[in-house]
């Protein structure tokens, strides 16, 4: 019988090919590159939203106005205990593990993970593989001039998902034993959810070759995954993802708790670069040495704390230090004591339409003026330098930004890698992806248009039983999963099955 990536095969006709592309096919974002996923980046201005938001700050709080109020101030005092820490300890906040230690890690390690969102597991791949990979990047790119980027004039971030480096990296073996090992330290309140962190899901994202001296690819603070979606009943609120800290209990809280976010709706409004899978980890695969300065990524390791805040954040405003339209006046004022003190902060009385940083169709963003308890000038630190072939993770719900200013002597290079587990949901996005790879178009939460298709070298889906192993090719949704396996868990063997169904390999 052939298999499945056989039966996908564009120069074969086939039923199977048509079927895929007729289930799957939906309308491509609009064209765009990473600078419209983001106002700061796209030169925008946050502006107050529309007033159906003001009605949806005023139903998530009612009747729990006295409780959250308590919460804010403890939650306030805590940030002023827990910043000074990590300002001392920089860099060394972030745990690492060699890869080789996957199968006993330190409790240390596994405490400060759960605490801090963040890690660095060193040695993925060898640094001569690592760098191999970017040079034939270095190549694809050079014979395909027409490939989309940004910025224009001097290309850092590439829009590129389809590219041999970018599959082989994707789906080696020891890239998916690190996320069956990260995702792992999630887990579901409901024993039979259908969910699998031991089978991940492939998701094509882009690469980035950030040049000494950029400092357009400036992106500062902000946590993808939606951003008006975290607060919103139709988003985050379909699993009640956040109902303790809407129910005054941020202390309770469980940023590694799975099962609420398998309803979760994360992209509400089809913005380019909003990511419609479950992610629970975003991540990179480092091509390059790149050290803090050097256009690296800088995380804010507070997680479940800093996630309190930036929620609770727009339903609180300042007594004095706020400019004529309601908002903090400069970043000198929001730093100064007086501004911070929990007895200048009041609960709005009356809802407004602000949510600090959140624009429809856009990440959510954050500043030390929007968010000033949360002192991102000082809070913000560079993850530790980095060799090729080193991955580095954090948590979706975690706040990250990357150097304003390329600092460094060499290229800071990067494969954008998340962790995805399998879900019925994430199964729903590999469909719209695979058919995304089969034409060569971008990854579907992309900028539309031709992307790859008409690139020299792309690979092609009948390359792929040659290209990588079985666990990769499932990985992508290119064969089907064993849910007959022995020893899995109701849940578990559940997920596959969907799985396997959405994906048309039967029923």
């Amino acid at each position: 019988m052939l298999s499945t990536l056989r039966s996908l095969r564009p120069s074969v006709p086939s039923r199977l090919v048509t079927r895929f592309r007729t289930a799957a096919t939906q309308a491509q974002k609009r064209a765009g590159d990473i600078s419209d996923a983001f106002v700061s980046l796209s030169g925008q201005q946050f502006t107050p939203l529309a007033p159906e938001y003001a009605d949806l700050k005023a139903r998530l709080i009612k009747g729990n106005e006295d409780v959250i109020r308590a919460s804010w101030e403890r939650l306030l005092q805590d940030l002023r205990s827990e910043i000074p820490l990590i300002v001392e300890l920089g860099s060394k906040v972030i745990p690492e593990i060699d890869f080789k230690d996957l199968d006993d890690a330190p409790e240390t390690f596994n405490k400060e993970l759960r605490k801090r969102g963040v890690a660095v597991v060193r040695g993925v791949v060898s640094e001569q593989e690592a760098l191999r990979w970017k040079e034939d990047l270095r190549e694809y790119i050079r014979q395909n001039p027409q490939t989309k980027a940004f910025p224009a004039d001097n290309p850092q971030v590439f829009e590129l998902y389809w590219s041999r480096v970018q599959l082989l990296a994707r789906a080696h073996p020891n890239m998916l034993k690190t996320h069956r090992f990260l995702m792992s330290y999630w887990h579901t309140a409901d024993p039979h959810a259908p969910i699998s962190t031991q089978h991940p899901t492939s998701y094509a994202d882009r690469l980035r070759m950030r040049l000494p001296g950029d400092a357009k690819f400036a992106l500062g603070p902000h946590v993808d995954g939606g951003s008006v979606e975290r607060w919103d009943e139709r988003g985050y609120g379909l699993g009640g993802v956040y109902k303790d800290i809407w129910a005054g209990r941020w202390e309770a809280f469980d940023p590694w708790e799975a099962s609420c976010r398998l309803r979760v709706v994360s992209d509400l409004h089809q913005g380019v670069g909003a990511c419609s899978m479950f992610r629970m980890f975003q991540g990179w695969l480092s091509l390059s040495h790149t050290g803090p300065f050097q256009g690296t990524l800088l995380v804010n390791p507070l997680l479940a704390k800093a996630t309190a805040y930036y929620l609770l954040r727009p339903f609180f405003s300042p007594r004095k230090g706020v400019d004529a339209g309601g908002q903090t006046a400069s970043e000198a004022v929001s730093s100064s004591d007086a501004f911070l003190e929990t007895a200048n902060w009041r609960m709005d009385t009356e809802p407004s339409s602000w949510i600090q940083g959140a624009t429809p169709g856009h990440g959510q963003e954050l500043s030390h003026v929007l968010h000033p308890h949360l002192q991102l000038n000082e809070s913000m630190v560079h993850v530790p330098t980095v060799r090729p072939g080193d991955y580095v993770a954090w948590h979706c719900d975690t706040i990250h930004a990357v150097d304003k200013m390329h600092a460094g002597a060499s290229d800071s290079s990067v494969l954008y890698i998340p962790a995805c587990p399998l879900t019925e949901a994430n199964a729903r996005g590999l469909k719209r992806q695979r058919e995304c790879f089969v034409d060569g178009t971008p990854s579907p939460d992309f900028g539309g248009g031709v992307g790859e298709s008409e690139h020299v070298g792309r690979v092609t889906v009948g390359e792929m039983e040659s290209l990588v192993d079985g666990e990769g090719r499932r990985a992508m949704g290119l064969e089907a999963w064993d849910s007959g396996e022995v020893g899995l868990r109701e849940g578990v063997r559940e997920v596959l099955d969907r799985g396997n169904k959405v994906l048309g390999f039967y029923g």
